[in-house]
């Protein structure tokens, strides 16, 4: 049974505001979480405390890590709509590339992330004064994300705090990208014969496995040229430079921990795609290391990838709605041109009595068979997902407060903006600013742009909570991490293999016959940098991708073209001020 409690947690000064944490749970559970009753000396309390981190916002909502790593490229773009998504410029930083140190998405993505370090430094004090017997498996769990959090920190900001955590007279360190990304290279393998295989002691994607380690230290492999030489202004990143240990090159490391992950038999890819991404799916076939999300647990999960695209007057039911916010950029929807049939594109969703949604303006009305869970009677209206362009249909919300049905079915009615009632909801791929700099909409032009529906809409327990666990690291992006490699190592073939076995065994839905993805034929550097977008867009690796491809810095969208420093974001003013951290380069 759970209960609630408080968690006190020990924190750096500077770099962690949270003292308290409500916390509930059992390791016999599924999730990983604190346990009834325990303190700041209970290994696992200690380490569940480490693991919540990663949800509460941190890469679940689209605020935070989300919005430095997808807002700030050529995939995605949140602009103010009329009177929406102004909030004093910090989402039109981030694309036009305008932020300063005092930018409060910047402020707080370090505060989530430092204060991650922290739980992680307690996790390994507790873990290593304990005498449980899963001591050894705790502490290299604790290691393992406390590597994650500074990797990301380091990627990021370029700098992070460590403090030896079985020292209690040991100073702050400040850790730099360049020298310390080899270190946590040989750390995590390190940590490699302490970690569970997946499956084994109680564990599964939600926790820190052998497998995950695999998988991090493949994407630090793949990105450590770029954290050895932030700046090179012709972003001509030395890849293949000798491997920190073992053999062979960076490229030949992450060859050799993907395949790992490729031929254990522990994973396979989904032939429907979005069920990567859908409500319930804790059994993925693709997820490696997920952050699990559930309804009625401590944190309730997070909705926000999948409503953050959605238009307020889009409801998967009566008792939540859209936001109006993201949509993707006119270059990342003509990127996928001849594409349009690919599986991962988009998805029309079929209902148990065979209706499909069309989403065409040829749909009268769709069952309202399907209940939202734990609701009183409410009917689920179900979106297509993928990327969603053009005129929009769905339900409308009655001044009754219901969907508006046909005897017992859910109409569907062409749908207008909220907040511009006369404006047709038209997702346009193209984005027309008055001031082509500046990323803002007039109220009558809050339709625009392209929006992604690849999270289901989980709308049970309202707009905010959802089931669906958010992949962290998954099949697909193995393979395309591989493919990657290989073409960087000169194996064009083997890399067109990786990328045709992504492509080939997704299948579209049984409106199109189940047919699969179509094969490349050829491939050069622009080609796998769109096929890293199809395959990955909206899961917060666009940056990194840019940067290795050189992209980070071109001109689109709503931004002019920028200089290398940028592809480090300040360290915010506030810490600054305290003398401890000097500023990045470029931001004085």
């Amino acid at each position: 049974m759970k209960t609630k409690t408080f968690l006190s947690i020990k924190v750096l000064t500077l770099f962690s505001f949270i003292f308290l944490l409500n916390s509930c749970t059992d390791l016999d559970e599924v999730f990983l979480d604190e346990i009834p009753g325990n303190t700041v000396s209970d290994p696992a309390g200690s380490l569940a405390a480490a693991y919540d981190r990663l949800g509460d916002g941190t890469f679940t909502d689209h605020g935070a890590i989300f919005a430095m790593q997808e807002y700030t490229t050529d995939e995605a773009i949140l602009p103010t709509r009329g009177s929406d998504w102004g909030d004093g410029g910090k989402w039109r930083d981030m694309h036009e590339f305008t932020w300063s140190s005092s930018n409060s998405i910047i402020v707080g993505n370090w505060d989530l992330l430092t204060n991650g370090i922290t739980r992680c430094i307690t996790a390994i004090q507790s873990a290593e004064q304990s005498s449980v017997p899963e001591k050894k498996l705790f502490a290299a769990e604790a290691k393992a994300l406390l590597a994650f959090y500074t990797y990301t920190t380091l990627d990021l900001y370029g700098q992070a705090p460590y403090k030896d955590p079985m020292d209690p007279k040991a100073t702050l360190q400040i850790l730099k990208a360049d020298t310390q990304i080899d270190k946590l290279i040989t750390d995590v393998e390190a940590l490699l014969p302490d970690l569970a295989d997946i499956g084994t002691q109680r564990t599964h994607h939600g926790r820190f496995t052998k497998q995950a380690g695999y998988a991090f230290l493949a994407t630090m492999y793949l990105n450590r040229a770029v954290f050895k030489d932030r700046y090179n202004p012709a972003s001509s990143f030395n890849f293949n430079e000798p491997a920190v240990s073992g053999t062979g090159t960076d490229m030949d490391r992450v060859i050799y921990y993907t395949s790992l992950l490729i031929d254990s038999g522990k994973y396979s890819l989904e032939s429907d795609f979005f069920k990567n991404f859908a409500r319930n799916n804790e059994n993925g076939k693709e997820l490696i290391f997920a952050i699990t999300q559930k309804i009625d647990y401590i944190r309730n999960g997070s909705n926000s990838f999948a409503y953050v695209s959605m238009e307020r007057n889009q409801r998967a039911s009566a008792a939540n709605r859209g936001t109006n916010a993201a949509c993707i950029t006119p270059e990342f929807y003509a990127s996928w041109a001849g594409n349009h049939d690919d599986p991962r594109f988009e998805q029309h969703y079929q209902y148990a009595d065979g209706t499909w949604f069309m989403n065409d303006g040829t749909d009268v009305s769709v069952p309202a068979t399907d209940i939202v869970p734990k609701s009183a009677n409410l009917p689920w209206f179900h979106f297509n997902r993928g990327i969603q362009a053009g005129l929009q249909y769905g339900p409308i919300l009655l001044p009754s407060g219901s969907l508006e049905m046909i005897g017992n079915r859910i109409k569907v009615s062409p749908l207008f903006m909220e907040k511009s009632t006369g404006t047709r909801m038209n997702f346009t791929p193209t984005l027309t600013f008055a001031d082509p700099n500046k990323s803002v909409f007039a109220q009558n032009e809050i339709n625009q742009g392209a929006r992604v529906f690849k999270y289901e809409f989980d709308p049970e327990g309202g707009n905010g909570n959802s089931n669906v666990d958010i992949p962290l690291f998954r099949l697909g992006g193995i393979y395309a991490m591989r493919a990657e490699a290989y073409f960087r190592k000169g194996s064009t073939g083997l890399a067109m293999d990786d990328l045709n076995k992504l492509r080939t065994s997704r299948t579209r839905e049984s409106l199109f016959a189940n047919a699969p993805g179509k094969a490349l034929t050829s491939l050069d550097a622009e080609q796998l940098y769109k096929e890293l977008g199809f395959e990955l867009y909206w899961e917060l690796q666009r940056r990194p991708e840019s940067i290795r491809f050189g992209k980070f810095d071109l001109a689109g969208t709503a931004k002019a073209a920028s200089q290398p420093f940028r592809r480090t974001f300040p360290i915010p003013q506030t810490v600054i001020d305290q003398k401890v951290f000097k500023q990045n380069q470029g931001y004085n």
